[in-house]
């Protein structure tokens, strides 16, 4: 299990590595920053002043190096627009985002969940049919076209929530709603599938045959062994909790990480886009971690390299 263990770790500190250095070469080709903060039109002695004041002007590896070393002291650089922490102006986001993404995972987990075991025990019926066609109407559809869609019907047309900003708590219907169906419709597809799979296995008709309660066989048999796939659409949904409100927090005006990000890659604000990216792969990284040791437990097999 220390070997498992040992292995993703490894492999999540070097994925983390790669992110933060795929990053920081992206954001350097991808523009002058002194361009865009300054403008254009700024006197060129100026424009050269802001750019040796950051060590824009030093070689991109000595950039690099200087930027890696100051990761690992805990320093994430300042915001070059106004000079404040990056990892402040971030934490300060962060409470926005949890706002509308834990409620959205709920919904997700408990609408989607239930709804593809309850599609999957009541194959070809017409609740199970619905409840394909909501999953893939939800599985397909982009947040954006959902989220205008949700305001059109519920702002515009009916008038009962709010069409963005966060004053109260019906501001965060829309977007939770928008952030929530989508997921939910995915999981419900994927754990309609797993448990199909499991309940065609041999041992579950032998459970039946026992006399076993079908209710007992469910939870104790089929949920269980179909959970692997699950798990890992729900990890991948914790781990994608800041990153997947970007869009959403733009359309809304919800002032989260994830509008954050949009603001600072339109104003290259180096610092902040790093420090969002940085946590957004920390976030991705821990939950994949966190999912490898959970398929430990689920299935031994993975733990001992597929010997029983």
């Amino acid at each position: 299990m220390l070997r498992f263990l040992a292995l993703r770790v490894a492999r999540a500190c070097i994925t983390v590595a790669l992110v933060v250095t795929f990053a920081f070469i992206v954001l350097r080709l991808s523009g002058d920053p002194a361009l865009i903060i300054l403008s254009p039109d700024s006197p060129p002695e100026a424009i050269a002043a802001f750019r040796k004041s950051w060590g824009l002007d030093d070689p991109i590896w000595q950039q690099y190096l200087r930027y890696f070393l100051a990761i690992i002291r805990g320093d994430l650089g300042v915001s070059m627009r106004d000079g404040q922490s990056a990892i402040m102006l971030v934490a300060e986001r962060i409470p926005a985002t949890l706002q509308l993404t834990i409620p959205a995972l709920l919904i997700k987990i408990g609408l989607g969940i239930p709804a593809g075991i309850y599609a999957a025990l009541h194959r070809n019926s017409a609740i199970d049919r619905i409840v394909m066609i909501g999953a893939i109407v939800g599985f397909t559809m982009p947040s954006f076209v959902l989220g205008l869609l949700l305001v059109l019907i519920f702002a515009v047309i009916l008038g009962w929530f709010p069409s963005g900003g966060q004053d109260t708590w019906m501001h965060a219907i829309l977007p939770v709603l928008t952030l929530g169906v989508g997921g939910a419709a995915i999981l419900a597809r994927f754990t309609r599938s797993a448990m199909l799979e499991v309940l065609g296995q041999p041992y579950i008709r032998t459970a039946s045959a026992k006399g076993v309660p079908w209710a007992r066989v469910v939870r104790g048999h089929a949920f269980p062994n179909a959970s692997i796939p699950v798990v890992t659409i729900v990890g991948f949904m914790v781990g994608s909790l800041f990153a997947g409100a970007v869009v959403v927090e733009s359309l809304f005006a919800w002032p989260g990480v994830g509008r954050l990000l949009v603001s600072s890659v339109a104003n290259r604000d180096l610092a902040v886009v790093q420090c969002i990216l940085l946590l957004v792969s920390i976030t991705m990284v821990v939950s994949n971690l966190t999912v490898d040791i959970l398929y430990g437990y689920l299935d031994p097999r993975l733990r001992t390299g597929g010997h029983t």
